[in-house]
């Protein structure tokens, strides 16, 4: 199943966490459409994983659905060793789960602070862990690609533990970098801008309309965007970088603030 328009990652397997949701779900079918057997994991999204596999098998391509509470170290490892029993290895982790409520810092509870870095921050630390791991026992060689956002380098409004947990993120993948490469495994993040999901438009219009008025290529990403990035960081292409951060943003990063 692979794509001419795509590196060839034919015989390579990837695992994609948070692959039952939209961003996820995009990045896992670039990787399928680049010749990789997917494992498509997923927490409380089973119905939208199942129909992934299904359509990337309906195409060609392999995928299995794998799931796990990534929040905790038994079942990130269990989600690399499914991924291991259905395919044989693991090339590629993307680290996509995660989760993004909104509240403002003043109102903000402990316990909410500590949800959203656990949920982006931790389970980044404790899949890469497990993924690592089994790469090493091979033999060595691999990649990792953590999504983290631009939000991880400039904060918004209500997402003060979101913005922290994602600059952890960003740390982390430089931390990881300097400690697998002894092994050959790249590690790297992405940092998607603002990405098209249904009923944007109509529940955010003020912000979509600021955001195509900020960004020189004047429109949203999408999550075909995100998961090109990542099947380049995974792909020979890119197989002298590691510890970096790739900005997918439609530029608006190189909006000026004042």
């Amino acid at each position: 199943m692979s794509s001419g328009s795509l590196p060839d990652l034919s015989g390579t397997v990837a695992l994609v966490t948070g692959a039952g949701g939209m961003i996820g779900a995009g990045i896992a079918r670039r990787f399928a459409a680049a010749g990789a057997a997917v494992a498509v994991h997923y927490r409380t999204s089973r119905e939208p994983a199942e129909r992934l596999v299904a359509e990337v098998r309906a195409a060609g391509g392999r995928a299995t659905a794998v799931p796990a509470d990534l929040r905790d170290a038994e079942q990130a490892d269990g989600a690399v060793r499914a991924t291991v029993a259905a395919f044989g290895r693991i090339d590629v982790l993307v680290n996509n789960a995660g989760v993004q409520p909104v509240r403002a810092l003043p109102e903000m509870p402990p316990e909410q602070w500590q949800e959203v870095m656990t949920g982006n921050a931790a389970v980044t630390f404790l899949a890469t862990r497990a993924a690592a791991a089994r790469m090493i026992e091979r033999g060595g060689g691999g990649s990792i690609v953590s999504i983290a956002s631009i939000e991880g380098s400039q904060p918004a409004f209500g997402h003060a533990h979101y913005s922290a947990a994602k600059a952890a993120v960003l740390m982390h993948t430089r931390a990881a970098a300097l400690e697998y490469g002894r092994y050959g495994i790249r590690v790297n993040a992405v940092s998607p801008g603002l990405v098209e999901r249904d009923g944007i438009e109509r529940d955010w219009p003020d912000g979509v309309a600021r955001w195509r008025r900020a960004a020189p290529l004047t429109r949203l990403g999408t999550p075909e965007d995100v998961g090109n990035a990542c099947v380049f960081l995974a792909s020979p292409l890119a197989s002298w970088i590691t510890g970096q951060n790739l900005v997918v943003d439609g530029g608006v990063s190189a909006h000026p603030t004042w």
